[in-house]
């Protein structure tokens, strides 16, 4: 199954997050199939940014998004 989920980067301390779609059985920052946005927690307001019509698409071939991540989609009216 896939999951759209947060996957880290960035330096120790100074996090910053790419939003994928991946297999649900990967690792966090493991192999994954598409790059649909980003997230910066450190600036102020955080900054996420989506592909809307990427994951518009994910959601309609059944990904299923984790929690943290449905949060940014209801903030940016996906869902």
């Amino acid at each position: 199954m896939l999951a759209i989920r947060l996957s880290r980067t960035g330096k120790r301390k100074k996090p910053s997050y790419r939003i994928v779609v991946t297999e649900k059985t990967r690792p966090r920052d493991g192999r994954f199939v598409e790059i649909v946005g980003t997230y910066d927690p450190l600036r102020e307001p955080a900054d996420v940014r989506l592909k809307a019509d990427r994951v518009k698409y994910w959601l309609g071939v059944g990904a299923q998004p984790s929690e943290t991540v449905r949060s940014f989609f209801k903030k940016q009216k996906l869902l």
